[in-house]
């Protein structure tokens, strides 16, 4: 007879209840999507009671309201089972802050074209459903740009007070993502600021303009909640820093060589049709969500499950929500 004698090792033994399930608190800070609604929803919140944004109640329920019907209908349509809100509410949030308009018919159709984009662009790729091409909110705004002559972007001008404090939290918001994906953002800070200075300096203006150039809210939503979601942006690191530079370049030739405004948001809506073809050269591992599982078989793995974009984020960086 053979007898088989079982121990266990005191640092192998069975794992504790805290191990085996992670605190709630912990799993609502392990995604950054919370962090992000958080932030933007304050922001929202000060920008309609505290601060002269010029956002119009009904206007911001509008787009919040389509913008959750629109996610419900499309996860319905899909087969996607579960309804999930979370990257609905940071696009649609975003939208509502650059977002402006009199009309809420306007508003209805921008963030309805937000939502839908995720399910209906898209590409395949080696998983199951592929990925959809464009960050949500940046596509809503230059569609509704284009359709119509009553809606423009807001320039994000908010006071001192404001851009400080919304500043704070979005270095925040890399720090708490551990820098994971903040490359994208860094990368174009880097590139986007070496564009405006670098013109200043060429032309011999006072350092001031470029500061002022940088220092407004739209332009910090666009770099920490819009060129940084994870789902739209090239999945390796060196295909994220090239694709950064290109949308840098791409707003310095809009602003400083057609001298049009919104450079930043035509250039990201440029630039990201070429993202497949940078994950073709330069691949890297696909981001997924905490705690996300596979998709079933034919089912877009991300529509759900996307930042806003929605602009514009991801576990470990920043993500772009506009």
């Amino acid at each position: 007879m053979i007898e088989i004698h079982a121990s266990i090792h005191p640092t192998l033994g069975p794992p504790r209840a805290a191990e085996r399930s992670p605190s709630r608190l912990a799993r609502l800070t392990r995604d950054p999507r919370h962090f992000q609604i958080t932030v933007l929803s304050c922001l929202l919140a000060w920008g309609l009671w505290g601060l002269d944004l010029e956002i119009r109640p009904a206007v911001a329920a509008v787009i919040l309201g389509t913008a959750l019907a629109v996610q419900w209908a499309g996860t319905r349509l899909a087969g996607l089972g579960r309804f999930e809100p979370r990257s609905a509410l940071i696009s649609s949030l975003s939208l509502t802050l650059l977002l402006r308009t009199a009309s809420p018919a306007l508003a209805a159709l921008a963030a309805a074209l937000t939502i839908g984009s995720k399910f209906v662009l898209r590409v395949k790729g080696d998983r199951p459903g592929g990925k959809h091409v464009y960050n949500p909110t940046n596509f809503g705004l230059a569609a509704i740009l284009l359709l119509s002559d009553g809606a423009w972007v807001s320039p994000g001008q908010w006071g001192s007070a404001a851009l400080a404090a919304f500043t704070v939290a979005c270095l925040g918001f890399l720090v708490v993502l551990r820098a994971e994906r903040s490359d994208v953002t860094w990368a174009f800070l880097a590139s986007y600021g070496g564009v405006v200075f670098g013109r200043a300096l060429w032309l011999g203006d006072p350092l001031a303009i470029p500061l002022h150039q940088l220092s407004n809210g739209a332009f910090l939503i666009f770099a920490f909640f819009m060129i940084s979601d994870p789902k739209t942006t090239p999945d390796s690191r060196p295909g994220r820093v090239l694709f950064a530079l290109l949308v840098a370049l791409g707003a310095g030739f809009v602003h400083f060589v057609l001298f049009q405004p919104n450079g930043l948001i035509w250039a990201l809506f440029a630039a990201a049709p070429l993202v497949p073809l940078v994950d073709r050269l330069l691949p890297g591992r696909r981001y997924r969500w905490p705690g996300k599982v596979d998709a079933p078989q034919g089912v877009p793995e991300s529509a759900g499950e996307t930042a806003g974009n929605g602009s514009a984020a991801a576990a470990g960086g920043a993500v772009a929500a506009c």
